[in-house]
């Protein structure tokens, strides 16, 4: 007696539910950043934003759960569909060329998992339990304080600019993988339509690596 599939199964159903979770961690992705940009508003905005977000737990949580699910959902269905497409050919290819898989594509494969292990760095430095990484006090309260202190030491910037230069790649791909998914597809159309995926990785990425650089720099203090 056969088993009856599920969506996740299949090829196409895992391609869509990596997808749906892709999209999920795109719009937090934007968000994210658009509400961390009013770190060049100075402290007061800043530092009201923060406790904004503090003062509507039932939304923070919210969110973070369905986060949390998606994440770990995208996770699993993107190891599973790599895992499927290395055991459709056991023996490699002779001579590999990079033309259609590009340099956005292998950061997928290497890319995630350190994004993986920048997301936890990342939430101990600000959110739990929050670790200063230099030569001063973490504040639960003056989060813009803890912004310009810990983008002030130079290697913590350096690993912020290399994890959003990999979240860059990232979405550019995953974008452009998207819209494969969806047959938003045409010959004619593809060099246009490949735009708003870079657009989208330039755009998240520079606005990341802003914040940090004009920290380092004493734009922001």
């Amino acid at each position: 007696m056969q088993k009856t599939l599920s969506i996740y199964d299949t090829t196409i159903g895992k391609k869509a539910i990596a997808a749906a979770t892709g999209l999920i961690l795109y719009g937090f992705v934007i968000v994210h950043m658009a509400g961390n940009l009013q770190l060049f508003l100075g402290p007061e905005k800043y530092n009201a934003y923060a406790a904004m977000l503090k003062a509507t737990p039932a939304l923070v949580w919210g969110a973070r759960g369905v986060l949390s699910v998606s994440v770990l959902l995208h996770i699993a269905t993107t190891l599973s569909l790599v895992g499927h497409s290395a055991g459709a050919r056991p023996v490699g290819y002779r001579q590999k060329t990079l033309a259609a898989t590009n340099y956005a594509a292998m950061t997928m494969r290497y890319g995630g998992p350190a994004l993986a292990l920048f997301i936890l760095f990342h939430l101990a430095h600000f959110t739990f339990p929050g670790v200063a990484m230099g030569n001063y006090r973490h504040e639960h309260v003056d989060i813009y304080s803890n912004v310009v202190h810990g983008f002030s030491v130079p290697w913590v910037t350096l690993i912020y600019v290399a994890a959003q230069t990999c979240l860059g790649f990232h979405l550019y791909h995953g974008a452009w993988s998207l819209f494969q998914t969806l047959g938003i597809s045409h010959p004619r159309y593809n060099p246009m339509l490949r735009l708003i995926p870079k657009a989208i990785g330039v755009g998240v990425a520079a606005g990341n690596i802003a914040m940090p650089l004009a920290v380092l720099a004493g734009v922001i203090r």
